[in-house]
């Protein structure tokens, strides 16, 4: 353990050696190095440069606060985004705490793939493309599509209070507008009521698709500090959020539209059959950049 004489000033260089000491043999040297430069910016506004050019740059007791409260809870293995409480997604800034999942590189390739899908059609629309992103989280995909197509009108929706609560913040930092709707997408009943005379041309979704048996092999910090509602599922029902968002979409797509989503790598041929099954057609899927199969997508 470290130990800290409340009469001094303690060098930033003391600290980040305390940190490779508490932390290299949980996260490695990089990423340790990593955290320790996100932290003094984020916190201080102190860059890696201006630390390289300072070798006595310091903090007083209590400035030095901060940055040991958030050394104990890496050594707790929580996200470095949760103690920071923002992240970056799709080159936009994101607020994230412990009510939404943290947004993954994995999800970005998605919101790509649809972006590319609308934007070569997007001569060919006299109107604006109508997008709905369901079980929202942090905002992050819908709020990446309303940047990024042109007079998109984009509703999202989540079960969690909280996770809305987040999106709305998000959507304000970046300045885009949302329809959000608070809503169980597995209760049908109100579905009617919701979406009355409201159709869409893309429909989006990372739902839960992580089985429970599933998650021994995840990360620890991933599983003690992320939200398990939007993470996994139950073992003997793998595809309930898929079947019902297809159910779902095969009534409020438009003729021709899209339905896209993130998938379990281990169920890249039941959602084509699950598709097929509901008359969906053009159905592709594309793998992540580890080679598993991560998207897909198909048309009504």
């Amino acid at each position: 353990m470290w130990c800290v004489d409340d009469k001094r000033l303690m060098k930033i260089k003391d600290i980040q050696l305390i940190f490779h000491k508490e932390l290299d043999k949980i996260y490695g040297l990089e990423e340790v190095k990593s955290f320790f430069f996100l932290l003094i910016k984020s916190y201080y506004e102190i860059t890696r440069l201006a630390l390289a050019l300072d070798n006595n740059l310091s903090l007083t007791k209590s400035e030095q606060e901060l940055i040991f409260s958030a050394l104990q809870d890496l050594k707790k293995e929580k996200p470095i985004q949760y103690i920071l409480g923002e992240t970056e997604f799709f080159a936009l800034p994101f607020k994230v705490n412990e009510s939404v999942l943290i947004p993954r590189p994995e999800t970005e390739e998605l919101v790509s793939w649809v972006i590319e899908g609308v934007k070569s059609k997007i001569k060919n629309i006299d109107r604006p493309t109508h997008i709905l992103d369901i079980g929202t989280g942090s905002g992050c995909i819908a709020i990446s599509l309303a940047k990024n197509i042109p007079g998109a009108i984009v509703y999202a929706l989540d079960v969690s209070q909280k996770a809305l609560k987040i999106a709305k913040q998000n959507s304000e930092m970046n300045r885009v507008d949302i329809k959000y709707i608070h809503l169980d997408i597995l209760n049908s009943d109100t579905w009617n009521q919701d979406f009355k005379d409201l159709k869409f041309d893309i429909i989006v979704s990372n739902p839960p698709y992580v089985r429970k048996k599933e998650m021994q092999q995840m990360k620890a910090n991933v599983v003690q500090n992320e939200p398990h509602l939007a993470l996994f599922v139950e073992d003997d029902n793998p595809l309930l959020f898929y079947k019902t968002i297809t159910e779902f979409s095969v009534k409020y797509l438009n003729e021709k539209g899209k339905l896209y989503f993130e998938i379990n790598e281990y169920f890249g041929e039941e959602m084509i059959q699950l598709l097929e099954h509901y008359n969906f057609n053009t159905i592709e899927s594309k793998q992540d950049v580890f080679d598993k199969d991560r998207c897909i997508k198909a048309a009504k």
